[in-house]
């Protein structure tokens, strides 16, 4: 069975705000996405303690702080006039330019 590759409008570097959940407000980069499990990683959301044994990483072990990825369907651009989380359309502009905030029809730089 092939993993099913999902279709992400947002890219790396976007600053996103959280529409729902325990951080809904907040705003972050994208740090990553993984289009095969509809999730994006966003800098600072989402931090999770983790317990580790002793490595070479860690000699001493310990409890770490780690980013997980949440679902694409929970985040949203931020739109730079607004200051309000946006949908994605893609369409060909004048200039060539496929992405474009759906709430006011700007391009996305």
């Amino acid at each position: 069975m092939v993993a099913k590759r999902y279709k992400i409008r947002i890219k790396k570097d976007d600053l996103v705000v959280i529409r729902v959940g325990k951080y809904k407000g907040q705003s972050g980069k994208v740090l990553s996405t993984h289009p095969f499990e509809n999730m994006v990683t966003v800098e600072g959301i989402n931090i999770v303690k983790k317990h580790v044994k002793p490595d070479r990483a860690h000699p001493q072990g310990g409890i770490i702080e780690i980013t997980k990825p949440m679902l694409v369907s929970k985040v949203g651009i931020m739109e730079p006039v607004t200051k309000k989380p946006s949908r994605i359309n893609h369409k060909l502009s004048d200039t060539g330019k496929k992405r474009m905030y759906q709430s006011s029809g700007k391009e996305i730089k």
